[in-house]
Protein backbone atom coordinates (compact mmCIF):
# COMPACT_ATOMS: atom_id res chain seq x y z
CA UNK A 1 0.00 0.00 0.00
CA UNK A 2 2.78 2.43 0.84
CA UNK A 3 4.63 1.73 -2.42
CA UNK A 4 1.40 2.26 -4.37
CA UNK A 5 0.83 5.57 -2.53
CA UNK A 6 4.37 6.63 -3.46
CA UNK A 7 3.71 5.70 -7.10
CA UNK A 8 0.42 7.62 -7.10
CA UNK A 9 2.08 10.69 -5.61
CA UNK A 10 4.79 10.92 -8.27
CA UNK A 11 2.76 9.94 -11.34
CA UNK A 12 1.62 12.84 -13.54
CA UNK A 13 -1.67 11.15 -14.48
CA UNK A 14 -3.96 12.54 -11.78
CA UNK A 15 -6.19 13.93 -14.50
CA UNK A 16 -6.08 13.43 -18.25
CA UNK A 17 -7.69 14.77 -21.38
CA UNK A 18 -11.24 13.63 -21.95
CA UNK A 19 -11.98 11.74 -25.14
CA UNK A 20 -15.75 12.16 -24.78
CA UNK A 21 -17.83 14.14 -27.20
CA UNK A 22 -18.28 14.33 -30.96
CA UNK A 23 -14.86 15.42 -32.19
CA UNK A 24 -12.16 13.26 -30.64
CA UNK A 25 -8.75 14.90 -30.56
CA UNK A 26 -6.06 12.22 -30.51
CA UNK A 27 -3.00 14.18 -31.66
CA UNK A 28 -2.06 15.34 -28.16
CA UNK A 29 -3.06 13.86 -24.81
CA UNK A 30 -2.68 16.11 -21.77
CA UNK A 31 -1.94 14.77 -18.29
CA UNK A 32 -1.64 16.70 -15.06
CA UNK A 33 -0.40 15.60 -11.68
CA UNK A 34 0.57 17.08 -8.36
CA UNK A 35 4.08 17.98 -9.43
CA UNK A 36 4.04 18.37 -13.23
CA UNK A 37 1.92 18.52 -16.36
CA UNK A 38 2.71 16.46 -19.47
CA UNK A 39 1.72 16.44 -23.12
CA UNK A 40 1.89 13.13 -24.98
CA UNK A 41 2.06 13.35 -28.77
CA UNK A 42 0.56 10.68 -31.01
CA UNK A 43 4.12 9.91 -32.18
CA UNK A 44 5.01 8.71 -28.67
CA UNK A 45 6.96 11.76 -27.60
CA UNK A 46 6.15 12.99 -24.09
CA UNK A 47 7.05 16.44 -22.80
CA UNK A 48 6.67 17.27 -19.13
CA UNK A 49 6.98 20.55 -17.28
CA UNK A 50 7.14 21.02 -13.52
CA UNK A 51 4.62 23.37 -11.97
CA UNK A 52 6.33 26.74 -11.85
CA UNK A 53 5.22 28.20 -8.55
CA UNK A 54 3.77 26.64 -5.44
CA UNK A 55 1.71 29.71 -4.61
CA UNK A 56 0.14 29.97 -8.06
CA UNK A 57 -1.34 26.45 -7.86
CA UNK A 58 -4.99 25.81 -7.13
CA UNK A 59 -5.92 25.13 -3.51
CA UNK A 60 -6.96 21.53 -4.17
CA UNK A 61 -3.54 20.74 -5.69
CA UNK A 62 -1.71 22.29 -2.73
CA UNK A 63 -3.91 20.41 -0.28
CA UNK A 64 -3.51 17.12 -2.12
CA UNK A 65 0.26 17.59 -2.22
CA UNK A 66 0.40 18.22 1.52
CA UNK A 67 -1.84 15.24 2.32
CA UNK A 68 0.21 12.91 0.11
CA UNK A 69 3.50 14.02 1.70
CA UNK A 70 2.01 13.54 5.19
CA UNK A 71 0.68 10.15 4.10
CA UNK A 72 4.07 9.01 2.83
CA UNK A 73 5.81 10.18 6.01
CA UNK A 74 3.26 8.44 8.25
CA UNK A 75 3.57 5.28 6.17
CA UNK A 76 7.38 5.36 6.34
CA UNK A 77 7.34 5.69 10.13
CA UNK A 78 4.61 3.03 10.25
CA UNK A 79 6.91 0.62 8.42
CA UNK A 80 9.75 1.25 10.88
CA UNK A 81 7.54 0.96 13.98
CA UNK A 82 5.81 -2.16 12.66
CA UNK A 83 9.10 -3.91 11.94
CA UNK A 84 10.22 -3.21 15.51
CA UNK A 85 6.90 -4.57 16.83
CA UNK A 86 6.99 -7.82 14.85
CA UNK A 87 7.46 -11.04 16.80
CA UNK A 88 10.28 -12.18 14.53
CA UNK A 89 12.57 -9.23 15.39
CA UNK A 90 14.95 -9.26 18.35
CA UNK A 91 14.31 -5.68 19.49
CA UNK A 92 12.45 -5.71 22.81
CA UNK A 93 11.72 -9.43 22.78
CA UNK A 94 11.93 -9.66 26.57
CA UNK A 95 8.50 -8.03 26.88
CA UNK A 96 5.92 -9.40 24.42
CA UNK A 97 3.19 -7.03 25.60
CA UNK A 98 5.30 -4.00 24.76
CA UNK A 99 6.09 -5.51 21.36
CA UNK A 100 2.37 -5.95 20.71
CA UNK A 101 1.72 -2.34 21.64
CA UNK A 102 4.49 -1.21 19.28
CA UNK A 103 2.88 -3.24 16.48
CA UNK A 104 -0.48 -1.61 17.24
CA UNK A 105 1.19 1.83 17.08
CA UNK A 106 2.54 0.91 13.63
CA UNK A 107 -0.95 -0.16 12.60
CA UNK A 108 -2.40 3.16 13.74
CA UNK A 109 0.24 5.00 11.68
CA UNK A 110 -0.72 2.92 8.64
CA UNK A 111 -4.43 3.65 9.11
CA UNK A 112 -3.70 7.38 9.39
CA UNK A 113 -1.51 7.16 6.27
CA UNK A 114 -4.32 5.46 4.36
CA UNK A 115 -6.82 8.08 5.48
CA UNK A 116 -4.53 10.89 4.28
CA UNK A 117 -4.11 9.18 0.90
CA UNK A 118 -7.86 8.64 0.62
CA UNK A 119 -8.55 12.29 1.48
CA UNK A 120 -6.00 13.60 -1.05
CA UNK A 121 -7.21 11.42 -3.91
CA UNK A 122 -10.89 12.01 -3.19
CA UNK A 123 -10.44 15.78 -2.92
CA UNK A 124 -8.67 15.89 -6.28
CA UNK A 125 -11.30 13.63 -7.88
CA UNK A 126 -14.09 15.87 -6.56
CA UNK A 127 -12.47 18.89 -8.18
CA UNK A 128 -12.03 17.06 -11.51
CA UNK A 129 -15.68 15.99 -11.44
CA UNK A 130 -16.83 19.51 -10.59
CA UNK A 131 -14.85 21.02 -13.47
CA UNK A 132 -16.04 18.36 -15.92
CA UNK A 133 -19.75 18.86 -15.27
CA UNK A 134 -19.61 22.64 -14.77
CA UNK A 135 -21.49 24.67 -17.34
CA UNK A 136 -18.88 26.40 -19.48
CA UNK A 137 -18.02 27.25 -23.05
CA UNK A 138 -15.18 24.72 -23.08
CA UNK A 139 -16.10 21.75 -25.32
CA UNK A 140 -16.42 18.43 -23.54
CA UNK A 141 -13.45 16.90 -25.36
CA UNK A 142 -11.19 19.69 -24.04
CA UNK A 143 -12.05 18.94 -20.40
CA UNK A 144 -10.26 16.61 -18.00
CA UNK A 145 -11.34 13.32 -16.44
CA UNK A 146 -9.88 10.88 -13.90
CA UNK A 147 -6.33 9.71 -14.51
CA UNK A 148 -4.82 6.37 -13.59
CA UNK A 149 -3.00 7.78 -10.54
CA UNK A 150 -6.33 8.40 -8.82
CA UNK A 151 -7.26 4.73 -9.08
CA UNK A 152 -3.81 3.70 -7.85
CA UNK A 153 -4.28 6.10 -4.93
CA UNK A 154 -7.65 4.61 -3.99
CA UNK A 155 -6.15 1.12 -4.11
CA UNK A 156 -3.18 2.25 -2.04
CA UNK A 157 -5.45 3.80 0.59
CA UNK A 158 -7.48 0.58 0.81
CA UNK A 159 -4.41 -1.63 1.16
CA UNK A 160 -2.75 0.63 3.70
CA UNK A 161 -5.85 0.87 5.88
CA UNK A 162 -6.40 -2.90 5.64
CA UNK A 163 -2.80 -3.61 6.66
CA UNK A 164 -3.00 -1.12 9.51
CA UNK A 165 -6.24 -2.67 10.74
CA UNK A 166 -4.66 -6.12 10.74
CA UNK A 167 -1.71 -4.79 12.74
CA UNK A 168 -4.13 -3.20 15.21
CA UNK A 169 -5.62 -6.65 15.81
CA UNK A 170 -2.32 -7.81 17.35
CA UNK A 171 -3.22 -6.07 20.60
CA UNK A 172 -2.96 -8.54 23.51
CA UNK A 173 -6.16 -9.69 25.20
CA UNK A 174 -7.07 -8.32 28.63
CA UNK A 175 -6.29 -11.61 30.39
CA UNK A 176 -2.75 -11.53 29.03
CA UNK A 177 -2.14 -7.94 30.12
CA UNK A 178 -2.57 -8.61 33.81
CA UNK A 179 -0.64 -11.11 35.86
CA UNK A 180 1.95 -13.49 34.58
CA UNK A 181 1.82 -16.96 36.01
CA UNK A 182 5.02 -18.92 36.18
CA UNK A 183 5.18 -22.64 36.70
CA UNK A 184 7.03 -23.46 39.88
CA UNK A 185 9.37 -26.38 39.88
CA UNK A 186 8.33 -29.42 41.90
CA UNK A 187 10.50 -30.46 44.80
CA UNK A 188 12.71 -33.35 43.89
CA UNK A 189 11.95 -36.69 45.44
CA UNK A 190 14.13 -39.66 46.00
CA UNK A 191 12.35 -41.71 43.38
CA UNK A 192 12.37 -40.55 39.83
CA UNK A 193 10.14 -42.11 37.25
CA UNK A 194 11.56 -43.08 33.91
Amino acid sequence: GWVAALAAAVLPQWRQSSYAGDAIITAVGLHEGLWMSCAAQSTGQVQCRLHDSLLSLDVHIQTSRALMVISLLLGFFGIIVSVVGMKCTKVGEEDPITKSRIAVAGGVLFVLSGLCTLAAVSLYATQVTHEFFRESTVPINARYEFGSALFIGWGAASLTMLGGSLLCCSCPAKEQRGQHYYRQSQPSTAREYV
